[in-house]
């Protein structure tokens, strides 16, 4: 399964701008999260990008972007709202291929750029299916995720067989129907943020889309009926992903780039600094 196309969704009203924030990466340079996104999709062998703006956004977008090595799309979202919407978009630039997905308001840290996407596009091309990246994540964070359930798959690790696709499910609905085997309580299968997608998912997209519902179905929806049609994984990642529409998410993101970067004994250093000049706050027992 030949897989170099990527589809990077970065329309969403509440997350639009965080793709043209600036952060410093790995190697001290001044970079857009979006310019940190397309590199991400490029070294893991992508040679087509597809960014799904909001209207009127393009040129911001391609300004963000500016100087990547591969060859961008910049697509309106004009059929309505919704991240499924989003990936729906995508549709006539992704065609009968598979594609790697990256939702635009995360940061995805491994051991080097674009290892995160290398290694779900490695796993998606060995067992020729769609597979979702995820994380272990504690139930208190489960109002911010999709989640999964299944069972892992004989002679792996890392590697699930998906059954279930909730989306933000509440800790009691994700401890009735979501446990996986391994994972430590209180610990769910949430979303990285990351998918490889086969054309199917347009196919599904499609259906759930075709009575303009309100409100417009969640990707965990389109997930679960992929899975009832065919085959989907789901790869626990060795990395972190970052939400940068949270609080303080785009300071975790930054402190994440430059504890992995050139000057991690710099950053640590001023890290002490500023934790020593801090006044000390009174706690109350």
């Amino acid at each position: 399964m030949t897989i170099d196309k990527a589809v990077i969704t970065a329309a969403g009203p509440s997350q639009r701008t965080l793709p043209l924030q600036h952060l410093i990466d790995r190697d001290g340079q001044d970079r857009t999260v979006l310019a940190i996104l397309v590199e991400e999709a490029s070294k893991a062998g992508m040679k087509e990008v597809a960014v799904i703006v909001h209207p009127g956004d393009e040129s911001a977008c391609a300004s963000a972007a500016e100087g990547a090595s591969v060859k961008l799309h910049f697509i309106p979202q004009t059929a309505g709202p919704g991240y499924a919407r989003a990936i729906w978009s995508a549709r006539d630039f992704t065609g009968a291929d598979p594609f790697l997905h990256l939702v635009g308001d995360h940061l995805y840290v491994g051991s080097e750029p674009g290892a995160c996407a290398a290694r779900l596009i490695e796993v998606a091309s060995r067992e020729r299916c769609a597979v979702s990246a995820v994380q272990a994540t504690h139930e208190s964070l489960l109002p911010n995720y999709g989640a999964v359930g299944g069972q892992p798959l004989a002679g792996h690790t890392d590697l699930y067989s998906v059954d279930r696709v909730t989306e933000k499910p509440t800790p009691t609905l994700a401890e009735r129907s979501l446990i996986v085997p391994g994972l430590r309580t209180g610990q769910y299968l949430c979303f990285f943020g990351m998918h490889v997608l086969t054309p199917t998912i347009m196919d599904v997209l499609d259906s759930l889309l075709a009575s303009d519902p309100i409100p417009p179905p969640s990707i965990s929806s389109a997930l679960e009926t992929l899975a009832a049609r065919e085959r989907l994984l789901a790869l626990l990642m060795d990395a972190r992903r970052y939400d940068l529409g949270v609080n303080y998410g785009l300071f975790m993101a930054q402190a994440a780039l430059a504890l992995n970067g050139r000057d991690r004994d710099e950053v640590l250093t001023r890290l002490v600094q500023l934790l020593a000049a801090s006044p000390a706050r009174k706690v109350n027992l």
